[in-house]
């Protein structure tokens, strides 16, 4: 299995375009044939994105608590959030402002542990002598901007699918749910864990076990 940053995230380039269609020639280009794609969020919209439009490269799609779609106006005021991006006096304050949930209402149900561990990742200094996650805040609000469009048809979708809802998060709709079961059937299979909107933190026993248990039928 393997992972990688998006563009605009991580150690990736962080070059323009943040579009959808961007990232998903990015997925393209980093494919090496037909695989078992997951994503998170953001990462769940362009999964579904890529099985529309490059179908032979998606073998089974797995969305942890994925962005569908997000609402324009929701989306344009945490685009507006993004910037300035936040910034930290040291590690230990944005441990402290992210367990607090500052400005991040869903990681109310998220272990300090994870907070730490992700700390430690992917927070770096500045010249100016601040501490700032690891990506481009311009990116991530084109991404948010990106989503409030129409995403593909879910007919068009179909490949054996396991979509995994967050307990306390309200990011698929329920009208969205029964769309996407209409349109895939048997091929959907859903399973709901507790925590907010990262399952992989708040419930990663429980979202683990079901993807193992859904890639190894």
């Amino acid at each position: 299995m393997r992972a990688f940053d998006l563009r605009g995230h991580g150690h990736s380039d962080w070059e323009k375009p943040w579009t959808i269609a961007q990232h998903v020639e990015d997925l393209v280009e980093t494919a090496r044939g037909p695989a078992d794609w997951i994503g998170h969020s953001f990462g769940g919209r362009l999964v579904l994105e890529l099985t529309a439009h490059r179908p032979e490269l998606v073998r089974r799609a797995v969305l942890i608590d994925p962005a569908l779609w997000v609402p324009p106006d929701f989306a344009q005021a945490e685009a507006d959030g993004q910037l300035p991006q936040e910034s930290f006096a040291s590690p230990a304050e944005a441990v402290e402002k992210r367990a607090a949930g500052t400005g991040l209402g869903w990681l109310a149900h998220t272990p300090r542990a994870a907070l730490e561990e992700e700390v430690e990742e992917h927070l770096v200094r500045s010249p100016d002598g601040r501490y700032r996650y690891r990506f481009s805040p311009e990116c991530v609000a084109a991404a948010y901007l990106e989503m409030a469009a129409d995403p593909p048809s879910f007919e068009s979708t179909r490949v054996p699918t396991l979509l995994v809802l967050a307990r306390h998060s309200k990011l698929v709709s329920g009208a969205e749910l029964e769309a996407y079961r209409a349109a895939l059937g048997d091929l959907l299979s859903v399973v709901v864990v507790p925590g907010g909107h990262i399952p992989l933190w708040d419930a990663y026993e429980a979202t683990a076990t079901a993807i193992d248990a859904f890639l190894a039928r």
